[in-house]
């Protein structure tokens, strides 16, 4: 057998469902993209021009090695739909523990014991689309055929020549479906393959200060908290909508016992009063390890039981209103000017006798306007 037959036959072993192969070029499609919408990346557009060329993550690289998998073999819990993107429910953070990240490890090692030098941080969705894994979606999501968009892709760049898969470059969508980009809550999506990441709801739920993603907006902008609804992390909003989803998300899947098990937790209400316990159980276990702070999971779920509107949560956003952290304040204090009535009234005019935090003040005042 050769290389690349030993290589596709242990990832597919190993779990992963599609494997391809392609030469170590660069991107010039992802170089242009960055450079004519660098004001829309500028928080990571050095990094991303950089993998753009393969030979910048491993000089010796020759291939890139694309490995796909579908995430989605399980139902989720209804209490997490909706508050936190299957994704990053489905994929878990640090090593050894979550099991899809012992399944890259191990592929890595399998990698070098067969003489191959291995780079990490490739793009995927380029990646996946040149060695014939997956295409394009309209929402700038990747697909993979048969399975859809939920999928996480791994692309490796390697110092041994392979045989090369052909490219599926195209884009596979209805032709005049735009749901993606009609459902977007926020209008991040604003054409076919184009997206403002500064108005996306998942980034915005973790670009925070300090983050991976660069110095993010502590307080969320007020003109993108509606469209946010009850997400907490992540957003699921256009794969949702989209056609070629549909078979999946239709799909009677058998339940997740991990996430039945951990379910209760993201309970809004909970959520606004996270634990530290209870952060550090979802950063190490579940995808959430770009929020490192427990307090912006606190300020998210604060706007989104303001837009579930149950009245039922005034009295524990009346309770964050006393907390020592003015993020939380100015947040719950939105979130109870966007439920109203006549406890939430008294006890944001309560609350302003007595706020000292010019931002908070400011923000009580604009929910009175509002309740």
């Amino acid at each position: 057998m050769s290389l690349s037959s030993d290589i596709k036959e242990y990832a597919l072993c190993l779990g992963y469902d599609r494997v391809g192969f392609t030469t170590a070029d660069r991107f010039p499609l992802l170089e242009k993209e960055l450079t004519e919408r660098s004001h829309m990346y500028d928080w990571m557009a050095s990094h991303f021009l950089r993998a753009a060329d393969p030979r910048n993550i491993l000089p010796e690289a020759r291939s890139i090695v694309v490995l796909v998998h579908d995430y989605y073999r399980h139902s989720y819990p209804k209490n997490m739909v909706g508050k936190v993107g299957r994704f990053y429910q489905s994929w878990g953070g640090t090593p050894p523990q979550p099991i899809h990240q012992a399944r890259n490890r191990l592929l890595g090692e399998f990698l070098g014991s067969q003489g191959c030098r291995v780079g990490l941080g490739l793009p995927s969705r380029p990646s996946g689309a040149r060695a014939g894994a997956t295409n394009y979606g309209k929402n700038c999501f990747a697909f993979a055929e048969g399975i859809g968009s939920f999928i996480n892709i791994i692309a490796l760049a390697i110092d041994k020549e392979l045989e090369y898969d052909t490219p599926t470059l195209d884009v596979r969508c209805p032709e005049a479906c735009t749901l993606c980009i009609d459902s977007c809550p926020t209008g991040a999506l604003y054409e076919p393959l184009r997206m403002n990441p500064y108005r996306c709801v998942t980034f915005n739920t973790y670009a925070i200060p300090g983050s991976y993603f660069g110095q993010g907006q502590e307080v969320l902008p007020l003109e993108l908290r509606e469209g946010m609804g009850t997400w907490v992390f992540g957003c699921d909003v256009c794969q949702q909508v989209c056609p070629r989803n549909q078979a999946k998300l239709k799909a009677k899947l058998p339940p997740n016992a991990y996430l039945e098990y951990i379910a209760d937790d993201f309970h809004l209400e909970r959520l606004l009063n996270i634990t530290n316990e209870q952060h550090h159980r979802m950063y190490n276990l579940l995808a959430i390890n770009y929020i490192n702070d427990k307090r912006y999971i606190r300020r998210n779920a604060a706007v989104a039981l303001g837009n579930q509107g149950n009245k039922g949560a005034v009295p524990a956003l009346i309770q964050a209103m006393q907390d020592p952290d003015e993020l939380i304040r100015g947040h719950a204090a939105w979130a109870l000017g966007r439920i109203g009535g006549s406890q939430a009234k008294q006890a944001l005019e309560a609350s302003l006798s007595q706020e000292t935090s010019e931002y908070v003040i400011g923000e009580i005042k604009a929910a009175l306007a509002a309740s």
